[in-house]
């Protein structure tokens, strides 16, 4: 069901559908107990993250800039991609030294994938068009991460959700254009 409500989110966010954010909620509140059982905390916590953002993502996408219509799909300045891609290195690296503290089955690889994809998730929030390409880099790694643990359906998800990424890549870069 979680993998289902996991495809369900993405290809609502695509059409830029706001019932992407539901799908989201349900998914995360059903993966935070697998992600756990799999020696994969980060991955959970990060399932917590999604259920908080998709509420976020849901009012956002509902009340944004205009009330009307709520936000339009945006592009970073290459200063805010830099920023966040050093965020993304600098947190990694010390929630990956954290957790290896722990008997975490991969604490780097969990970390990366965990805080790259809240700043993703933040990203998609906000309608900004590069979240895609943040997101196919996430997702080639979690593939790996998640055959590595056996979880063979998630990583399926996964390579799924990289033809769903181009698909909304291209979408949004369309729909961006037209504005």
């Amino acid at each position: 069901m979680a993998v289902f409500l996991a495809i369900a989110y993405l290809v609502l966010a695509i059409r830029q559908n706001i019932c992407c954010w539901l799908a989201a909620f349900l998914s995360s509140i059903l993966y935070i107990g697998l992600f756990y059982s799999a020696q994969l905390y980060m991955e959970s916590i990060l399932q917590v993250f999604y259920a908080v953002m998709a509420i976020y993502g849901w009012y956002q996408w509902r009340h944004g800039v205009d009330k009307d219509i709520g936000i339009q799909i945006n592009i970073w300045s290459i200063r805010q991609h830099v920023m966040a891609i050093s965020t993304i290195g600098t947190l990694s690296l010390f929630f990956g030294w954290s957790m290896s503290y722990t008997d975490s089955a991969s604490p780097f690889l969990d970390a990366f994938t965990t805080v790259a994809a809240i700043m993703a998730t933040y990203m998609v929030a906000c309608k900004v068009l590069e979240n895609w390409l943040y997101w196919f880099i996430i997702d080639s790694v979690s593939i790996y991460l998640y055959l590595s643990r056996d979880l063979h359906l998630t990583a399926l998800l996964f390579f799924v959700y990289l033809f769903l990424i181009v698909i909304g890549l291209r979408t949004w870069w369309r729909e961006y254009r037209a504005i």
